[in-house]
């Protein structure tokens, strides 16, 4: 009996156990953390992406406004509409890489449309694609 009392009192190994049940919790802590702010900055990106796309094609630059969406890292799908003398441009896209990378991220511009831009924009305030349809395209085509 004060063996089996002795071996409910040793205390060696309690801390190899406690490490081996904390680990695995502070990593999945770590890396939604991580995660979290891997989705934080694409959403920034998308956001300033998106705004200099609405600015660019507002002012009728669809060309520059192109060269901006194929230098962004990442493939974005652009949704566009207009309306009361405004270009809005919503760019979603998922992340590459991450525990939460099945989360879709979107980022949102809008800006005021000059002649040249009004012109340029086709239907229902969309921009006209180079196969005629309404361009809401991966890659965000002008």
């Amino acid at each position: 009996m004060s063996h089996l009392r002795a071996l409910i009192r040793d205390e060696r190994g309690s801390a190899t156990a406690e490490f081996a049940l904390t680990v695995p919790a502070v990593l999945l802590v770590l890396g939604l953390v991580i995660g979290s702010v891997q989705i934080s900055a694409e959403r920034v990106a998308l956001t300033a992406l998106a705004g200099d796309v609405a600015r660019l094609e507002a002012r009728g630059d669809g060309a520059l406004a192109a060269a901006r969406v194929r230098s962004f890292a990442g493939d974005p799908v652009l949704e566009r509409s207009a309306g009361g003398g405004i270009l809005c441009v919503t760019a979603r896209t998922v992340p590459r890489a991450g525990l939460l990378a099945a989360i879709a991220v979107a980022g949102s511009g809008c800006a005021a449309m000059s002649e040249a831009g009004a012109a340029d924009t086709g239907p229902a305030g969309r921009r006209p694609s180079a196969s005629g349809g309404a361009a809401s395209q991966p890659g965000g085509g002008a």
